[in-house]
């Protein structure tokens, strides 16, 4: 790689980097795209007798196994049966042990959606009267360290698939003389080990991903076996063999393509064309069938539509990437001409406009409604995309008026064309003999100035970037001086092994100066076509834009959709309302209050459940969820009542800690019958808290 390009290679790289590594940090527990939609027991519910069974009902079909859900005693023991069974549709159940005693069960699930990723969840029940409990559970599968490597690999499989593909779509379709230059031919080939090497990594973490989470599990055969079974491994072993056969159309494209005749070149175009379509479309496919697309809403037609997505975004992303290779990389004397780069400005807006019907089509189907565009983080990160491609798109209107720049000549082109008709494009006779009226001495100076190229070849060669082999320049003084050291050893005079390395040091020298030399001549030449210029400098930050909106998608795909996540919110409300008015029948009390404490992940729903809700003693708890329903920890919540008719109060109470998301006190005591305040402060962090309260009659 020369000087020229590697400070802006450089900077790309350094921004690769820089997302992986912000995919690697930042990356928590995989959002589930299947949510719990209702549990019996139902969450913090007290009931007199043992249930028989627990069962757990989905937004979606999950997949499970003998340990996906579980039932725990306060002692950490397990009472289940260890056989969930499927009892309908997206409802399963684990039998209890018979003659179970008083005390707080806690409910464990970690199942695999239908789309592909792990849900994992936790919430508790009592029997009798609730009771401390030993069982930690904390947010299980996809985290840690396993769940930030597959995210890796997914950003990566998702990079050598629209470097791959849209690096031969740019060939094939806009530039059929790029196949020639070893740059692309590096770039296309590179995308595809980094698809195979990213596919074979997701394969061999898969079992982990979506059991136990952790990394010293990666390498368990046994787990890898379940994978293999399961539609995502069938997907990932897809799309290995489809790269298989990527691997034989780029071999044809970079090989026999090159040196056949144009006549053969058009039965090949067409031949390589339809396989090349066929092939992405497959690998595109493997996504699709096991991915968002397959679940939910209209899967017979968002399957379709998701592969015409990502073929459009490869054709466009990895086009733009092929397009700034060539423009950097092709020689000066051959650059990539202004027809090709007219040719992917309308394949690239061909592809912008499939991938902005597709991208309505899918936010509809992911989403549902428009409050889901700021209520949920799905809707949150694509406002975020959205973002990214309207400022591509503007960055490519860009790229086009310099586009349009490159086939208007330029003033002096015209005049210069004008005023020698008889001159070759290089300003020579067409004849190839001196124009009349030069002198010889001024051949020569033209000679002298062409020294440099001379040396280090025709400026393609030179550069290393072109097929096929290159003539050796005539030796220079320094390698005729060597050679005269040499003649001078045969005749007995010197020493042979001594002279033989200055000579060799000597070419190796003169070899790194002409190397200079041409790179800084390339360099001159590129810089000084104004419009190419222009048009380098705008598709490198299209290609920057690029790199951050794929690490955004990446996330996006990882993330529940915000239809799925307002459904299970919907539900969890839906079950609290019920259980809120059979408490009411009974005398108890529920107050649900939404907080935002401002911090990450402060927001969320806590609940105080008041039991019986009179004058005297009484027994409380406390649920923490975030707003999809999920319970979660925080490092503490406060409770105070107030009976501000009468001057009472705050009347503080710190509950127990029972198990995640849940907490306890008895004999809370309310000395009169009235309308409370009550109070409950929330915090989230060392600094984050928040403080929320409602008005409740009791007694």
């Amino acid at each position: 790689m020369t000087q020229t390009i590697a400070p802006r290679v450089r900077m790309l790289v350094l921004l690769f980097l820089a997302v992986a590594g912000v995919l690697l940090a930042g990356a928590g527990p995989a959002s589930a795209h299947a949510a719990l939609t209702g549990s019996d027991p139902a969450q913090g519910v007290v009931v007199d007798k043992a249930p028989t069974q627990v069962t757990l009902t989905f937004s979606e079909t999950v997949s499970m196994n003998d340990d996906s859900l579980r039932v725990l005693d306060p002692k950490g023991a397990r009472v289940d049966d260890g056989k969930p069974s499927e009892v309908s549709g997206t409802t399963y159940a684990a039998q209890l042990h018979s003659g179970l005693p008083d005390g707080t069960y806690t409910v464990t699930y970690q199942v695999v959606s239908a789309d592909s990723h792990p849900v994992a969840g936790a919430y508790t029940f009592s029997i009798g009267s609730p009771s401390e409990t030993s069982v930690s559970v904390s947010d299980q599968g996809a985290g840690g360290v396993v769940g930030r490597l597959y995210g890796f690999g997914r950003y990566v499989s998702y990079a050598g698939f629209l470097v791959m593909v849209g690096g031969a779509a740019f060939v094939l379709a806009c530039w059929q003389r790029g196949t020639g230059l070893r740059s692309l031919q590096r770039l296309v080939v590179s995308g595809w080990l980094a698809m195979t090497a990213a596919t074979l990594f997701l394969l061999l973490l898969r079992g982990s991903y979506s059991r136990s989470g952790t990394l010293g599990d990666v390498f368990d055969l046994d787990l890898l076996g379940e994978a293999l079974q399961t539609k995502t491994g069938a997907a990932l072993i897809s799309r290995l063999l489809l790269l298989a056969a990527a691997a034989l159309f780029i071999a044809v494209l970079f090989g026999a393509y090159d040196k056949r005749e144009d006549e053969e070149k058009r039965d090949l175009t067409f031949g390589l064309a339809i396989g090349g379509t066929v092939v992405a479309a497959g690998l595109a496919a493997s996504w699709a069938m096991a991915e968002h697309a397959s679940t939910g809403l209209q899967p017979g037609i968002a399957m379709p539509v998701d592969v015409l997505h990502l073929l459009a975004v490869a054709t466009w992303l990895g086009g733009l990437a092929a397009l700034l290779v060539a423009l950097y990389r092709a020689p000066a004397d051959r650059p990539v001409d202004a027809a090709a780069v007219r040719r992917f400005s309308q394949v690239a807006f061909g592809s912008v406009l499939v991938v902005v019907a597709t991208g309505v089509y899918q936010s509809w189907r992911q989403l549902g409604s428009w409050s889901a565009f700021t209520d949920t983080r799905y809707g949150q990160l694509l406002l975020v995309k959205i973002g990214l491609v309207a400022l591509l798109v503007g960055i490519a209107l860009i790229s086009r008026r310099w586009t349009a720049r490159l086939a208007v000549p330029t003033a002096t082109e015209t005049a210069g064309r004008k005023s020698a008709p008889g001159t070759s494009a290089a300003g020579e006779p067409a004849s190839g003999k001196p124009a009349s009226g030069q002198s010889g001495s001024g051949q020569s100076a033209r000679g002298k100035e062409r020294v440099p190229a001379a040396a280090g070849g025709s400026g393609g060669a030179a550069s290393g970037d072109t097929a096929g082999s290159v003539e050796s320049p005539e030796p220079a003084k320094g390698s005729q001086g060597s050679q005269g050291s040499r003649g001078k050893e045969k005749n007995g005079s010197g020493d042979a092994g001594t002279a033989g390395s200055e000579g060799g040091e000597r070419a190796a020298q003169l070899a790194r100066q002409r190397a200079a030399v041409d790179t800084a001549r390339q360099k001159r030449l590129r810089d000084a076509d104004g419009e190419r210029f222009g048009l380098r400098r705008s598709v490198l930050a299209e290609t920057a834009v690029a790199v951050v909106l794929l690490a955004v998608t990446t996330v996006l795909t990882s993330t529940e959709p915000g239809r799925t996540e307002q459904d299970a919110a919907r539900a969890t409300r839906s079950a609290s309302s019920s259980a809120s008015a059979a408490d009411s029948s009974s005398g108890a009390l529920t107050l649900d209050m939404p907080f935002d404490t401002g911090a990450t992940d402060g927001k969320g729903v806590v609940s105080v459940d008041l039991d019986p809700a009179r004058a005297g003693a009484n027994e409380m708890h406390v649920y923490v969820t975030r707003p999809n329903g999920r319970a979660f920890d925080v490092p503490e919540v406060k409770v105070a009542f107030t009976l501000e008719a009468k001057s009472i109060g705050p009347l503080p109470v710190a509950p127990d800690h029972i198990t995640t998301g849940h907490w306890s006190a008895n004999g809370v005591q309310i000395p009169l019958a009235g309308e409370w305040k009550i109070a409950v402060t929330v915090r989230t962090s060392d600094i984050d808290q928040v403080t929320v309260s409602k008005n409740a009659q009791i007694g």
